[in-house]
């Protein structure tokens, strides 16, 4: 059977025309890389307790910091939870915590959707404002980050720094790959200046110093 398409406008042609010639120009600029400015030594804020400022920082951006002696300790922890005893999806590159979602059967990052946790482990932490430093090092979706209900991060003790100028030395993206500092659940008050939780990434962040 014959399909027949109406004509495009002459309004339509001039806006794909248009499209055309940015896309075009786009795609003939090319920007010289720049190298990173490097870490000035200075007389950056240091913390006599950087663990109890983490923790105070954690807990004022929206999220819970706790310690464990051990990391066999969490399925513990996590099970104190309702929202983990009524999990049905959970993603975990803790091998002492198992999961059920397997990030490489899937192609479309919009399966995981329905994600209820992530457990995942934090390079280091920074102690000046509560940010966990992340990189998508062997796994396949970083929007798990994001789209998850509940996120369990797990960090080093000893890997904490008191301040962004430290964190920014030690932070290593691979190449190529992804790395964000993540500092409590999502929230946004644009609105009507309400604050509402989980608008746009985890409604819960969690923190576990090991």
């Amino acid at each position: 059977m014959e399909v027949s398409y109406p004509p495009i406008s002459f309004a339509a042609a001039i806006r794909v025309q248009s499209k055309q010639k940015i896309i075009s120009k786009l795609n003939r600029q090319f920007v010289e890389q720049v190298a990173l400015p490097e870490v000035v030594e200075g007389d950056w804020i240091r913390y006599d307790d950087p663990v109890a400022q983490l923790e105070a920082m954690i807990e004022l951006a929206g999220g819970t910091c706790a310690q464990l002696s051990s990391i066999s300790e969490l399925p513990q922890r996590l099970g104190q939870f309702e929202q983990w005893k009524s999990a049905k999806r959970i993603f975990s590159a803790i091998d002492e915590v198992p999961g059920n979602v397997d990030l490489d059967e899937s192609d479309d990052p919009h399966d995981l959707e329905n994600v209820d946790f992530v457990i995942y482990p934090g390079k280091f932490a920074v102690a000046e404002n509560g940010a966990v430093w992340l990189t998508d090092q062997d796994l396949k979706h970083r929007v798990i980050f994001f789209i998850t209900q509940f996120l369990v991060l797990v960090v080093p003790r000893g890997s904490l720094v008191s301040n962004m100028h430290e964190a920014y030395a030690r932070a290593k993206v691979p190449t190529p790959g992804f790395g964000l500092f993540l500092s409590g659940p999502s929230k946004t008050a644009d609105i009507e200046q309400s604050l509402v939780i989980g608008a746009h990434g985890c409604r819960e962040l969690q923190v576990y110093l090991v």
